[in-house]
């Protein structure tokens, strides 16, 4: 890139979604790379992947010369990490999924609960048999990685009279170290999942974890799906200790074949748990803001620094 022309951004829409023209920097759209690679890989100074973002695409990376910053629109940024050039800023998209998931799990929990997905069975098959399930209400949630999304869904909890524990990988006022988590699984009536994808919480959902639940909780994973041991919830669910309800898996996409299809005591969904109408104005904020600074030369927010 010649020092004399403005920095190039690659954006996966139209830089007119962002409002009006931010000064200093020039544009080129990349919905999908792996379709369409523009002549000019080698001077993007800042880049925004598409959202679904794959490993195959990881390839363009080290093609980037020029690269600076790589801002995704996902919270997790696993799939980007082992990829990454060295020196090259990563910030992840920190807040634009926090209202969608926190959403979704609201309604995992209370679908879980209340028996939706039996009823729809019912509807399919015209049979009327009304039964009593359990509420919401009163019951201990256990929200295992709180932070933005954490918080979003505690938000949303809090009508429904419910007593929410916080749980981090790190203690501060009113949340529990993830140390104490063995200690308060045993009291939770539902357990959600909310942790990053990590070597420290790859598996950590695994026998004991289980084991260590509340007979008859609802395990909810909005996170990761291989932050949970498949094969042990697989034990779980078939032995009626706890039911579950999940928006990621392990492996994803779940194979037409694989057990967690006919498991018992589960709901199922493939991982939407940020794709809704709300993604897109959130997204396009934070692209803005994250632009604006650096055009400006200001530090930019959502930087991913060490495991998380």
């Amino acid at each position: 890139m010649r020092a004399d022309r403005e920095p190039l951004v690659w954006l996966p829409f139209d830089p007119a979604r962002l409002g009006a023209s931010i000064p200093g920097l020039r544009y080129d759209v990349v919905p999908d790379p792996a379709q369409h690679l523009p002549d000019s890989i080698g001077e993007v100074a800042f880049y925004v992947p598409p959202y679904r973002f794959n490993a195959a695409d990881n390839t363009i990376l080290p093609r980037m010369s020029s690269l600076q910053v790589l801002q995704t629109m996902t919270a997790g940024v696993e799939h980007i990490r082992p990829h990454l050039p060295e020196g090259v800023t990563l910030c992840n998209g920190r807040g634009i999924h926090d209202t969608s998931t926190a959403e979704l799990a609201l309604t995992l929990v209370l679908a879980s609960l209340r028996g939706v997905p039996q009823f729809v069975r019912q509807q399919d098959a015209a049979r009327w048999d009304p039964e009593t399930r359990p509420a919401l209400a009163d019951k201990r949630v256990l929200i295992v990685g709180y932070g933005s999304v954490g918080a979003a869904i505690e938000r949303r909890l809090a009508p429904f009279e419910v007593d929410v524990v916080r749980v981090a990988r790190r203690a501060r006022e009113g949340v529990h170290p993830i140390t104490e988590l063995p200690a308060l699984l045993p009291d939770a009536d539902v357990v959600v999942l909310v942790v990053p994808l990590t070597e420290a919480t790859r598996g950590h959902v695994d026998d004991g974890f289980l084991a260590a639940m509340k007979a008859g909780a609802l395990l909810v994973n909005v996170a990761r799906g291989a932050v949970v041991d498949t094969d042990a919830l697989l034990r779980a669910l078939e032995s009626g200790s706890i039911s579950a309800a999940l928006d990621v898996t392990d492996p994803e996409p779940l194979p037409e074949n694989h057990p967690l299809w006919r498991a018992p005591n589960l709901l199922l969904v493939p991982h939407v748990g940020g794709a809704s109408s709300a993604m897109w104005p959130r997204a396009h904020r934070l692209v803005r803001a994250q632009l604006e600074r650096f055009a400006a030369g200001e530090p930019l927010e959502n930087v991913m620094d060490g495991d998380y």
